[in-house]
């Protein structure tokens, strides 16, 4: 069936189509039949009841820097069309969080996906303690008392902004380390918001696994491995990805997670682990799909829209 797809998502020209999730959905969808339709967040709107986007038409295709086209500029309703993506990356500030309260509008009359409410209320740092037996030790505080008192506790932390992405403004702090205080000051004047701190796991050396859920379920992982001399294993900062297997600790916890991400209308998630420890539950842009399609000859895209296709037909 042709269905109407709008994809909300950072600008287009930008994206590295070899990597960029977003794009292989489009693909896929195009594929599959569907209308697409393109605009970035700072254009939609709420009008007179109506929840609107302005953008454009698109087209896309996997050529390197003519990898997509664009119709007419037009202003469409939401609540005409059959799927809205909500893809757009992190900050998770006001901004997203107010397109997040204008999709409301039109959810789930148009399935938005991920379903907004929950996006908004299940940010991936924060979801997380919904399972403080799965996670390493953990605590979110503004208080630098409190963020001295655990690290002094677990002597090597990892701290990083609540609302950050892409390994961005993580730091790795020693038992030698005294940077805490001039830490806590550089984000203090950046924002008002939390910061968070775990402890740190030396099986990152060895890989940060990425595991991919479809509605609920685990479809395939790939290992991110930092680079050399570097904590981060986010590929943003150079992490290299690997073929990889689930092991039998990561089904439990997808098990554990995956009957809740279902009833959320959390379609499409990224987790991540380390060891044996779950450390974030991505839901607002999980990334991630194109190197595990690679490794497993698995088409993940595929997946994804076969769920949606039948959750629209459900209506």
């Amino acid at each position: 069936m042709g269905l109407k797809i709008a994809f909300q998502m950072d600008p287009i020209d930008a994206i590295d189509i070899n990597a960029d999730s977003s794009f292989r959905l489009a693909e896929e969808a195009q594929a599959r039949g569907h209308e697409l339709f393109y605009y970035t967040p700072d254009k939609l709107a709420y009008q007179a009841g109506r929840i609107t986007a302005r953008g454009w038409p698109l087209t896309v295709q996997r050529v390197e820097g003519d990898h997509f086209s664009l119709g007419a500029e037009a202003e469409i309703d939401l609540a005409d069309w059959d799927v809205v993506w909500l893809r757009q990356d992190p900050p998770f500030d006001m901004g997203y969080i107010t397109t997040t309260h204008l999709l409301d509008h039109i959810h789930p009359g148009t399935l938005v996906v991920n379903d907004p409410f929950w996006v908004r209320n299940y940010p991936e740092k924060l979801l997380v303690l919904e399972f403080p037996d799965l996670t390493p030790p953990t605590t979110i505080a503004r208080d630098l008392d409190t963020l001295k008192a655990f690290k002094a506790e677990h002597s090597d932390i990892i701290l990083k902004p609540l609302y950050g992405n892409g390994g961005a403004g993580v730091f790795r702090l020693t038992p030698e380390d005294r940077n805490l205080n001039s830490l806590h000051e550089l984000f203090a004047s950046i924002n008002r918001e939390p910061l968070i701190a775990q402890k740190f796991l030396p099986d990152v050396s060895a890989g940060d696994k990425r595991i991919i859920l479809v509605d609920g379920e685990p479809v395939g992982a790939i290992n991110r491995v930092p680079a050399a001399g570097e904590t981060r294993s986010n590929m943003h900062v150079g992490g290299r990805p690997e073929k990889t297997e689930m092991t039998a600790r990561e089904l439990e916890i997808c098990a554990r997670i995956g009957l809740l991400l279902r009833e959320k209308g959390q379609i499409f998630v990224g987790i991540d682990v380390i060891g044996n420890w779950l450390t974030e539950i991505n839901v607002t842009s999980p990334t991630g799909i194109q190197e595990l399609e690679r490794f497993d000859g698995v088409n993940i895209a595929e997946r994804i829209w076969q769920v949606i296709e039948d959750k629209v037909a459900a209506k």
